[in-house]
């Protein structure tokens, strides 16, 4: 199935994200695809080509919000960056963008688009040959519009992760995945009783219980809780060296018009995330560049491990007419009308671990699974 999105959000996307490389002016255009798959990188001097192995790397939903970061922080750290894209169309948009000699920099970086579809394991075994490590985004839109994500949408998302990580595990030069799932998938809990001791820790050994995530409909969480767990068990099983990151609501500049899906799908369940204090965001940029923190600590110790990613926990009124205004939804659908803080009326029954992935440092809290 791929990715879906309606036309015009996805040449907005495709837009900017030939702005974004030329301001890196780090754009390179590979001259032969074959040429990167198995013949110039692979016949180099071992030491020069051992140098451009660990720099060969592939993310999925590319010209996603969050793709479109992740692959500038890749090609500001000198990644030879490889694309999937759903269509013919999107890769030749992005085969437009040829280095001129008017450019500067150095033009020793390189990004490439392919054309697979999630939903074909042949395909992304093609699309992975010669990378090293592989960044799943996926970002999926509900071909049926207002409900962002809708319960068929729930087996869409498992059963692309399966082929996301069985075909890791298949490509013989496949050593990492970086895997984005959702603090949703950790924070749907069993009601706890606060009266009788402290509030119930959520932290990266959590879960979210998949009956309340049916019972309350709660799809996209549902989604991102099973495309993780069995992301995790073909890791195990097949011995790949994986690390989740379960972001918070992801924000940042015009994120309700560029990711809108995910937003209205995340914001599902806002009026009971708010009260317990488990309503958190997370900027797009300090988003990239913890995936990336990831990724290269993945040779030390950050292979298999999962990370809650989130800057800010909405927990005033104040705070949430102002992620309504951003997210350009109606304040009511975050808060009761009338409550002023996350905790107003309402006793505690669980905290957010404090321990966050620090993206700005090399600091990252996480637990191993």
């Amino acid at each position: 199935m791929g990715v879906i999105r309606a036309d015009a959000s996805q040449r907005l996307e495709i837009e900017e994200f030939k702005r974004m490389i030329l301001s890196c002016s780090a754009l390179h255009k590979r001259k032969d695809e074959e040429e990167f798959k198995g013949g110039r990188y692979n016949n180099k001097e071992k030491e020069e080509g051992d140098d451009v192995m660990e720099k060969v790397v592939c993310v999925t939903s590319g010209v996603s919000y969050l793709g479109i970061a992740i692959v500038k922080q890749l090609l500001l750290r000198g990644y030879y960056v490889r694309l999937i894209l759903d269509n013919q169309e999107d890769v030749d948009k992005l085969r437009e963008m040829q280095v001129s000699g008017e450019m500067s920099g150095s033009h020793n970086n390189l990004i490439e688009a392919v054309l697979a579809k999630l939903n074909d394991p042949q395909s992304l075994l093609q699309a992975f040959h010669g990378c090293l490590g592989v960044f799943h985004t996926s970002a999926f839109i509900d071909p049926a519009g207002a409900s962002g994500y809708s319960k068929h949408m729930v087996d869409v998302e498992l059963n692309v992760s399966k082929n996301v990580m069985e075909a890791c595990a298949d490509t013989p030069t496949v050593k990492h995945c970086v895997f984005t799932s959702s603090l949703l998938a950790s924070i749907w809990q069993q009601q706890h009783n606060s009266s009788t001791g402290p509030p119930y820790i959520i932290d990266h050994n959590s879960w979210s219980d998949e009956s309340i995530c049916e019972d309350k409909k709660l799809w996209y969480a549902l989604g991102k809780l099973r495309a993780e767990k069995v992301a995790w068990d073909i890791a195990r099983e097949r011995g790949l060296k994986l690390a989740t990151i379960c972001p918070g609501l992801i924000t940042g500049p015009d994120f309700s018009n560029r990711n809108p899906t995910s937003t209205i799908a995340y914001l599902k369940g806002a009026k009971e995330m708010f009260t317990e204090g488990l309503l958190a965001t997370v900027d797009v940029e300090k988003l990239a560049k913890a995936h990336v923190t990831v990724y290269e600590a993945m040779g030390k110790e950050a292979s298999n491990c999962r990370y809650f990613c989130y800057d800010q926990i909405i927990r005033s009124a104040e705070d949430a007419q102002m992620l309504a205004r951003e997210a350009e939804v109606d304040l009511n659908r975050i808060i009761t009308p009338h409550q002023d803080s996350c905790s107003s009326n309402h006793p505690r029954r669980f905290n957010l671990s404090n321990f966050r992935l620090m993206s700005t440092t090399a600091r990252c809290y996480h637990s191993r699974e």
